[in-house]
């Protein structure tokens, strides 16, 4: 016995200079960063036996913990522990061990054993005042100094790693290491309360999980890794295996197969987030950012950083360009948030990229699946678990990108799913964030206009990363990402169904108000992105030059013309969030010449600005963005097109029936109630700027050929494109007669009579005829009771259409209403050529 205690006294003693040796050596390279700052907000006895609890087993963070209790004077974690009879060889444990040499893998067991010792034995002996303190350690968090590749891979995060990728963690980020103290655990005050040992063991080993879980998820995001065990679990829910029991049935299959096929769907949907992947992604976008863009300028981010806490966040971002997604991911990141899961068209799975946007948040859906219940079911029950667990989420409720830069109709299926995920868990309120983004130049502008041409969309290809050479050689201006007014969902859901939280939802549960309570969530969604938006040089510059017949104006015209269309903007008071670009015209001009959209020629009398064909087709679309801000005094200055004067009142009147119409397709955010003191804004707004006179209720322009009345004009072309499509549409009707078309015949003779005018009397603009406006203009006359459809499916119409083409008058020129009357053709007459 004494030959057997001297061996243990000579291997403890060499344990400890070996032990000591080691934190000396790790001392001199990791730096820690210790929290809390002030540790002496612990409520901690030096005193009093201590026992520490690390996160893990990991020999580093025990050296490191041992470290600086040395300096801090305390009782340290590699010491032995004394407390009434209970005599422990160190004085530390972990709330999760791992066992292997270098596969590591969690060892069994719910309570660490060491704990359990000390509960019962206070439980046997009362008084011994234990205190046990949680210690995690983390390494390479620091994101601002995580500038290397190796740093970031080597950072730390949710997944399980090995002895060697920890020691490559302390080699590569111990300079950036975290150590954050928690308050003491006293087990005598838990074995008071409970009254029972095994009770009280069980309440510690939560109240350190839980602590361990909350430190670690405010260092560095909630773990989102795991796919097989999710997608196992979705799987397993019971509104999938349902799914799978009704698809064998339906198909004469058995289970297992059914089953198979659920796993495939959930697979080819499921992220796969990675912590490294997404810093490797913050290094190549902070290069290509830098690389592309003068700037990424972000507006009113600290009002959502302030209303976010206690929310489930759903980012609702307009799309105009593959880029939103990276970039909006990235600016969260870069501000402290963590990057959303962003729902992704199955097109984008490409090999190596699916797998790399799969790491990055992206989990993919297909364009349509509702007749596949079962992917239906599967993708429904992967958001409802992904949103449970308080990971934001982040999708288009446009479904694709704009063409033609303006907002699309938007396609509510994502909409309904995160409504109906929240109504059956209801963990915490969602709050929808739309983001207005803000190009002065897109990567995808030419295959945009090839597509508005009647080309068909080119499906992406690993051959299109070919593109980025091109891209990276060109400067694409300033990015601007403002962040509107939230929509919270609970403010929607007591507008449409008081009481709905006193019942209970399942997966599959529709309740009658749900779709108008989604269609109010999209309609509120589109119109306040609209109201953060940007006016940057590139919108003014396109506004202005393609107002004019040749695109080209006198180089103090557009400047005078640009100081207006800010006048407009700045004093109609849109919306709060509305902002506009500091540069003065001169300046805006200098910015288009060196961006290479538009062109100076120099001439004695005065130079000329200018741009060319191809360029105006692309200022369609930064024209387009910020359509909506000048609708309506564009809508008044079109009045004044025919008409030298005209009465206030009939103006209101006028603008009352064309309202629903430009609301519809802009997303203006004014109802009926109270349109006439918007109206009025804007007429006073005109008359401010010298633009329009008032005498009495009677409204007058200037004298034609003043200043005044070739400004009025040049904004009223801003929008008569508007009212030139919607009078072919009047025209094509009224030539056919009522109960002769059916919608989809008018959609193709709309877009045949807006493509011939185009060529034969307008620049070539595809935005002019593009189908979606068309669609969404016949949907408005219908919904407003114009247009009707008979049982044969053919559209019937009364004297209000005739009504709406006679005051078509007031707005367009005599000669492009003869045009268009002459250009649209009768369905006969296309169905016989057709032959």
């Amino acid at each position: 016995m004494p030959k057997r205690s001297r061996y243990r006294r000579f291997v403890l003693a060499v344990h400890a200079v070996w032990f000591s040796v080691l934190r000396r050596i790790l001392h001199l390279w990791v730096r820690a960063r210790v929290l809390p700052d002030d540790l002496g907000e612990l409520d901690f006895d030096p005193d009093g036996p201590t026992f520490y609890v690390l996160d893990s087993n990991a020999l580093t963070s025990l050296l490191i913990t041992d470290q600086l209790c040395r300096a801090q004077g305390w009782h340290r974690p590699t010491r032995g522990f004394r407390a009434g009879d209970i005599h422990l060889p160190q004085s530390h444990g972990a709330d999760r061990r791992y066992r292997g040499l270098f596969i590591r893998t969690p060892e069994g067991g719910r309570h660490d054993a060491t704990i359990r010792q000390l509960v019962e034995q206070a439980h046997d002996q009362p008084g011994l005042g234990i205190q046990v303190i949680p210690v995690t350690v983390l390494m390479g968090r620091a994101p601002d100094n995580e500038a290397g590749f190796l740093k970031i891979l080597f950072s730390e995060n949710w997944e399980l790693g090995g002895r060697i990728r920890r020691l490559f963690a302390t080699l590569v980020n111990g300079r950036a290491t975290l150590v954050q103290f928690g308050q003491p655990i006293r087990i005598d005050d838990l074995v008071a309360e409970t009254q029972d040992a095994g009770v009280a063991l069980a309440r510690i080993s939560r109240i350190l999980r839980v602590h361990f879980k909350r430190v670690k998820t405010s260092a560095i995001g909630p773990d989102r890794s795991h796919r097989r065990t999710l997608v196992e679990k979705v799987i397993k829910s019971e509104a999938v295996q349902l799914a799978i029991d009704a698809k064998a049935k339906r198909e004469n299959i058995d289970h297992e197969r059914a089953e198979n096929t659920a796993r495939a769907y959930a697979r080819e949907i499921a992220a796969d987030y990675s912590y490294p992947m997404v810093r490797i992604l913050d290094l190549i976008l902070s290069w290509f950012w830098n690389r592309i863009y003068r700037g990424v300028n972000v507006k009113h981010f600290r009002s959502f950083r302030e209303a976010s806490p206690g929310y489930e966040i759903v980012y609702v971002p307009c799309h105009r360009s593959h880029i939103d997604y990276l970039l909006l991911s990235y600016l969260l990141y870069y501000r402290g948030f963590v990057p959303p899961h962003i729902a992704a068209g199955v097109n984008l799975n490409l090999p190596l990229i699916g797998p790399l946007l799969r790491r990055g948040g992206a989990f993919f859906l297909r364009r349509s699946f509702r007749a596949q219940p079962l992917y239906s079911t599967v993708f429904n029950q992967y958001v409802s678990l992904i949103l449970s667990r308080g990971v934001a989420l982040e999708y288009f409720i446009e479904g694709t990108r704009s063409r033609t830069g303006r907002l699309l109709p938007p396609r509510v299926g994502m909409l309904s799913i995160t409504v109906r995920a929240f109504l059956r868990y209801r963990n915490r309120p969602v709050m929808f964030q739309p983001v207005y983004i803000s190009y002065e130049r897109l990567a995808e502008g030419n295959s945009y206009i090839s597509e508005l041409s009647g080309q068909q969309k080119k499906t992406e290809s690993l051959a299109d990363l070919r593109n980025v050479i091109n891209i990276l050689r060109k400067n694409y201006g300033e990015v601007t990402v403002s962040f509107a007014e939230p929509v919270l969902l609970n403010e929607r859901l007591e507008a449409h169904a008081p009481g709905w939280d006193s019942q209970d939802y399942a997966m599959d549960s529709k309740p009658e108000w749900l779709p108008g309570l989604v269609d109010d969530l999209a309609e509120r969604i589109l119109v306040n992105i609209n109201r953060a938006a940007h006016v940057n040089p590139v919108n003014l510059l396109a506004i202005a030059l393609l107002a004019s017949r040749k695109h080209a104006l006198d180089e103090n015209d557009l400047e005078t013309l640009i100081a207006l269309l800010k006048a407009i903007v700045q004093r109609t008071g849109y919306a709060d969030r509305i902002t506009v670009t500091d540069l003065e015209p001169g300046q805006i001009v200098e910015y288009g010449l060196e961006m290479g959209l538009i062109e100076r020629h120099v001439h004695r009398l005065g130079n000329i600005i200018r741009t060319d064909a191809r360029n105006a087709v692309l200022l369609t679309y930064f024209r387009n963005n910020v359509s909506h801000l000048l609708a309506m005094t564009a809508w008044i200055a079109c009045c004044f097109l025919n008409l030298q004067r005209i009465r206030r009142s009939r103006l209101q009147q006028l603008t009352a029936t064309v309202y629903p119409f430009l609301q519809r397709e802009l997303f203006l955010p004014w109802s009926q109630d109270n349109l006439a003191e918007v109206t009025g804004n804007c007429i006073d707004t005109l008359i401010e700027l010298g633009l329009l006179r008032q005498y009495g209720d009677r409204l007058q322009r200037a004298p034609g050929g003043s200043d005044q009345t070739y400004y009025l004009r040049l904004l009223a072309n801003s929008m008569v494109q508007t009212f030139e499509r919607y009078f072919i549409t009047v025209s094509v009707l009224a030539k056919n007669g009522s109960g002769q078309v059916n919608r989809q015949q008018l959609e193709q003779l709309c877009i045949l009579s807006a493509q011939r005018i185009s060529l034969l009397h307008e620049f070539e603009a595809p935005e002019f005829y593009d189908k979606t406006l068309f669609k969404l203009f016949i949907e408005s006359l219908r919904k407003n009771g114009i247009l009707d459809q008979d049982a044969d499916g053919r559209l019937i119409f009364d004297q209000r259409l005739e009504q709406f083409a006679r005051d078509a008058r007031l707005v367009l020129d005599k000669e492009v209403r003869h045009a268009i009357i002459q250009v649209t053709p009768e369905v006969l007459e296309l169905e016989s050529k057709a032959a």
